[in-house]
């Protein structure tokens, strides 16, 4: 793939000077993994520093590398469920039909930016599938001058703005979700219900204003069509790849490709499902992440009609979940180090760092401090329910200390959280893979939208949270 677009004193000195960015991290970076590896590292030796035994601190490393077993297969089916249920006969067709209505690439690029919002809130992993459909089905369109480097980064916009104040953030579903939860964290936070957290009325305002922030940006720095890159100028064939099934070759493989084994785990889903909300009511219903699976698996088994056709949509969304696999091992080696390894004293690192905050944060400083934190901490540790792990520890006890309401606390992590993804290319990967583009190519654009959510978000943070009360952490009953 070529390295096309227009001449660089063309482009505007920010997104010159964030491509630059974007390629020497690109050359320099290493893997996900490895600021994980080193992490562990760090927080190791930190513990080994306050006078922990080390024979605590593997203890502690031991027990912990297997504390996320639960959550770690439920954040990877929310992955494989949201690529399967993408990955659809129908919601192709559903993607072609939107496809067809812009008129100028300014505003394919603002249907792609509002359709992965949109969707993120739903699921985030679906957000990005469907999105890069979107862009490839635009970009397809020979009439239709749209850049396809801004469409790509418009397409990742849900994860990198909103997609944590919906029913898909994972500490929000961690929270609410005691049976997912490590025990030291629930000590500290309680269960906290949706309702506390993404169903606040501050969360929908915060939501909205940021939602038309950022399609707000993604027009105005939408190139003109004149100065647009297509597709195929990035040396990218756009069209979809044929995903029509094999033809049957043995007597064995009828099952595969009939509809009647479909039928029976939708139908006894569906039936699941339908006590669920019958008894427990929506919000309580859905706020459960298993349920919250089951309900992705079903539609996209359903979707994809035949079991083969569904088989084979795994197999092709398998790949996006190994950082998930590896990684979050190694969070809750680092979450039970930070809140179990203490020394003599019976100090332990979540204590000393919270104890640090205290220092110098309070009540009315907290959003913005909290917040700052948790964005910078993104850059390295890539991940929105292993993050959550590692840092609510102490960043939820501060808030009890300073009597900071907690839900708004699980908010402050979300809307803070999208932040660095906009700048770190780790959740891009699948988008990428879709497209056939490199992070360089869209780094450009999400860096303009990441200058100016910042200032946003944290004041939207501190303002919105100041008429919210705490209270004490409620333990499962």
């Amino acid at each position: 793939m070529s390295d096309g677009g227009p001449p660089a004193g063309k482009e505007s000195l920010l997104s010159r000077m964030a491509l630059r960015c974007c390629a020497w991290a690109e050359r320099w970076f290493p893997d996900a993994w490895v600021f994980s590896v080193a992490m562990v590292a760090i927080v190791a030796v930190a513990a080994l520093g306050i006078g922990v035994r080390p024979a605590e601190v593997a203890h502690q490393f031991g027990g912990g590398f297997w504390s996320l077993i639960p959550f770690t297969m439920q954040m990877t089916l929310v992955i494989l469920a949201g690529y399967v249920t993408a990955d659809s006969p129908p919601v192709a067709k559903l993607t072609a039909r939107l496809a067809a209505w812009p008129r100028t690439g300014r505003g394919a690029i603002v249907l792609v930016a509002f359709s992965s919002m949109l969707i993120s809130l739903l699921h985030w992993a679906l957000s990005m599938i469907l999105a890069s459909l979107l862009v490839r089905a635009l970009a397809a369109r020979a009439e239709l001058r749209m850049d396809y480097r801004a469409a790509g980064a418009a397409g990742f916009l849900g994860c990198g703005s909103i997609w944590a104040m919906g029913l898909s953030s994972s500490a929000a579903q961690l929270q609410a979700n005691p049976a997912s939860m490590p025990a030291s964290l629930l000590q500290i936070t309680g269960v906290i219900p949706f309702g506390e957290t993404i169903f606040l009325w501050q969360s929908f305002a915060l939501t909205l204003v940021l939602a038309s922030v950022t399609l707000l940006v993604a027009w105005r720095s939408a190139p003109e069509d004149a100065h647009a890159v297509t597709a195929r100028q990035l040396g990218v064939d756009p069209a979809p790849p044929a995903a029509a099934l094999a033809p049957r070759t043995r007597p064995g493989e009828w099952l595969e490709y009939s509809p009647v084994l479909t039928l029976v785990p939708v139908l006894l889903g569906g039936a699941w499902l339908w006590q669920e909300f019958a008894s427990k009511g929506p919000v309580l219903a859905i706020s459960n992440l298993n349920t919250y699976n089951l309900i992705f698996l079903m539609l996209g088994l359903l979707l994809q009609w035949r079991p083969r056709r569904f088989l084979n949509a795994v197999a092709r969304g398998v790949p996006h979940v190994g950082g998930v696999l590896v990684q979050f091992p190694l969070y809750g080696a680092v979450a039970a180090i930070i809140t179990g390894a203490a020394n003599a004293s019976g100090v332990t690192l979540a204590k000393l760092i919270t104890s640090g905050f205290t220092r110098f944060t309070s009540t009315e400083t907290y959003a913005f401090v909290v917040g700052a934190y948790s964005a910078i901490l993104g850059l390295f540790l890539p991940s929105g329910g292993g993050k959550w792990l590692v840092e609510a520890p102490y960043v939820m006890q501060l808030a009890n200390d300073l009597k900071y309401p907690l839900g708004w606390a699980v908010q402050i992590y979300n809307a803070a959280e999208a932040l660095p993804n906009l700048v770190n290319p780790f959740w891009m990967l699948p988008i990428l893979g879709i497209l056939g583009l490199k992070a360089r190519d869209l780094i450009g654009y999400t860096f303009v939208q990441f200058l100016v959510h910042v200032p946003v978000v944290l004041l939207l943070l501190w303002w919105l949270g100041r008429g919210l009360a705490w209270h004490a952490p409620v333990m499962p009953g």
